[in-house]
This record gives structure tokens, C-alpha cells and sequence, in this order.
């Protein structure tokens, strides 16, 4: 298997054994719960990474295709393999843990602003890590974005839930973790956030841009 497809397919295995690990992690009401997510996606990171990139999310998508880090095909092949990943892992879950009794309790704008905040950080250190040429060839990008989604659950995990994710927020919205009613949010803040940190990577690395769809 070669091109858009063995990408998509690792795109879809990656993010359907991330979001299962993230409905254990929280399942298992464990203080490390944040800490497990965080190496989980570094490990998966690490595993796909030369294969597809290892995004796992599609706001990551969107902000490497803004930064002309990924083709118009290749971004819509990884959103449709990053959800339908998120939505299988939910469903698999089933088999082990049953649906969450409540779903988290939000307020809107708190949680909105955190959530396109965080996933700035998120694509942003993507985009610096993964995809810069200053730093190509690194060993720690998987340990950098891991680690950024670590203290991103840490720091706003109460007040958002910690998505940062659209993949990740339609398998909790399948699992009961979060109410459908706020999937929008937790689709719309992450790509905002991720739009911003495209904009940024291009105007402070103008010596690294890249024709958007190459």
C-alpha cells in the first residue's frame, strides 16, 4: 500500500487507538489520567510519524495544510480517517466500559477560549517540531506535542474537558463523555486555534514556507 491511502490508514488505526486510550485513561478515574493521554498520543506520534506525519487530529490537519505542509486530497483523506478512528474506538469501548452516566458540564466561553487556545499550542508546536526545517530530523517532536497535550488536560481539563481534538471530541461525544449538544464547540475552537498557529509559523519562518498543497 502506498500514497493517500496507506497515510489515511495509519491515520485511522493511530487516532482509533489514541482516542480508545484517552475513554480507558478516564474510565479509570486515575490522577495520571492526563499524563497517560499525553505518552499515549507521543507514542502513537513516534509509531505513524514517518508515515503519515502522525496528525491524529484534524485541526493538526488543517494547520499543516495551512502551513503548505500537506495536499488538499490528503488533508480531507486524513479528517474522514482521523473521525471515522475516533468513532470506532468509541464504539469498541462499549465492549469494556459502558457509556459515561453524565457528560462534562461546560460553560461556553471559558471553554471555547481554552479550547482554541490549547490547540494553538497544540499545532503550534507541531508545526515547529514536525514540519520545520530548522528542525528536521529531531528525536523529541513526539515527546513535545505529547507533552503539550499533557499540560494542556492538566491546566484546562476542568474547564473544557481538555478535547483540543475534533476527532478525540466525537468519540467522547459517542461515549457520553461530552454532550452532543457542544460537539460544534469542540469542532470550531480547535480549528480556530489551529488557523491562528499556521498564520503564526508563516510569518516568523518566511524562509520555510511551502506552496500550500505540495
Amino acid at each position: 500500500m502506498t500514497g493517500t491511502a496507506r497515510k489515511a490508514l495509519a491515520e485511522a488505526i493511530a487516532t482509533f487507538l489514541f482516542v480508545l486510550s484517552i475513554i480507558g485513561a478516564v474510565n479509570s478515574g486515575s490522577p495520571l489520567t492526563p499524563l497517560a493521554i499525553g505518552l499515549a498520543l507521543a507514542v502513537l506520534i513516534y509509531g505513524t510519524g514517518h508515515i503519515s506525519g502522525a496528525h491524529l487530529n484534524p485541526a493538526v490537519s488543517v494547520g499543516v495544510f495551512l502551513r503548505g505542509g500537506l495536499s488538499a486530497i490528503d488533508l480531507v483523506a486524513y479528517m474522514v480517517a482521523q473521525f471515522v478512528g475516533g468513532a470506532l474506538a468509541a464504539l469498541v469501548s462499549f465492549a469494556v466500559w459502558p457509556a459515561a452516566e453524565k457528560a462534562t458540564e461546560i460553560e461556553v466561553g471559558p471553554a471555547f477560549l481554552v479550547e482554541a487556545l490549547f490547540t494553538l499550542a497544540l499545532v503550534w508546536a507541531v508545526l515547529n517540531t514536525a514540519t520545520s526545517k530548522d528542525t528536521d530530523g529531531n528525536s523529541f517532536y513526539g515527546l513535545a506535542i505529547g507533552g503539550t497535550v499533557f499540560v494542556g488536560a492538566v491546566a484546562v481539563g476542568g474547564i473544557s474537558g481538555g478535547g483540543f481534538n475534533p476527532a478525540v471530541a466525537l468519540g467522547l461525544s459517542i461515549s457520553g463523555q461530552f454532550a452532543w449538544s457542544n460537539l460544534w464547540l469542540y469542532i470550531l475552537a480547535p480549528v480556530v486555534g489551529a488557523v491562528v498557529a499556521a498564520v503564526l509559523f508563516r510569518v516568523l519562518n518566511t524562509d520555510d514556507a511551502k506552496k500550500i498543497g505540495a
